[in-house]
């Protein structure tokens, strides 16, 4: 990654991004897709074992073009001695790993090349309202929002715990004049299946439908999930 280029957007290592900021950073480095992530090594205690050391590194493959992330890994090794450890997280790291994040990337790009050429019909774009934004949730106060039936909380992964994730999650979701849920899009990603596990929940909602002047109207709305390790009872 061009440190330059990354520092001059403001970027500071986030590996929670919205789709905005993951976009102006690929923009700024001058690629389709871009790799970010981090690597540790850190000193660990256990009942089995008084002290060792784990060395991880988190893998964020992300698209400039659209600023979704593609895919995610976070390879990790453990030793008694932290030179050991990184020399069997770098093992870890080999060719069969480049291999599936280049997978990954031809996927995606394949993937944002139909939708690139299966554009929204006109009919469809005017009919749903776009309460996602502050400006579409200011143009259309008049509105009444839709609102769950029942609130479900996303659980928070073991692939979470494990990388002990503190992140904010966002989806963009259509919400037809039904009240079901239609497409969901993750507009600010944090990975370590966070992304995985509000789909997953807001799949699982029914809502009391938007209305306007009495009728029932079909919307997008921003619905947003703040992450936390849990507290461990003492």
């Amino acid at each position: 990654m061009g440190a330059a280029a990354a520092r001059g957007v403001g970027y500071r290592g986030s590996l929670n991004m919205t789709l905005a900021e993951a976009r102006n950073l690929g923009a700024a480095i001058g690629c389709d897709f871009y790799v970010t992530g981090d690597a540790q090594t850190i000193r660990r205690s256990s009942s089995a074992r008084p002290v060792y050391f784990e060395s991880y590194a988190s893998v964020f493959v992300v698209s400039a073009r659209t600023g979704r992330l593609v895919l995610w890994d976070r390879p990790a090794a453990e030793a008694d001695h932290p030179e050991q450890a990184e020399g069997y997280l770098l093992a870890a790291l080999d060719a069969r790993k480049a291999a599936r994040y280049a997978a990954g990337v031809v996927e995606a790009f394949e993937r944002e090349e139909r939708e690139r050429f299966r554009p929204a019909s006109d009919e469809e774009a005017e009919a749903l309202i776009d309460l996602s934004t502050d400006e579409g949730a200011e143009a259309h106060k008049d509105l009444r929002e839709p609102a769950p039936y029942r609130r479900l909380r996303p659980a928070y992964p073991d692939t979470a715990s494990r990388a002990e994730a503190e992140a904010t999650v966002d989806a963009a979701v259509e919400i037809g004049a039904d009240g079901e849920v239609g497409r969901v899009e993750i507009v600010r990603w944090a990975g370590f299946g966070l992304d995985d596990s509000v789909v997953s929940t807001i799949r699982q909602m029914h809502f009391r439908p938007a209305m306007r002047d009495g009728e029932a109207v079909a919307v997008r709305v921003l619905l947003r999930y703040n992450f936390r390790k849990p507290t461990v009872p003492k």
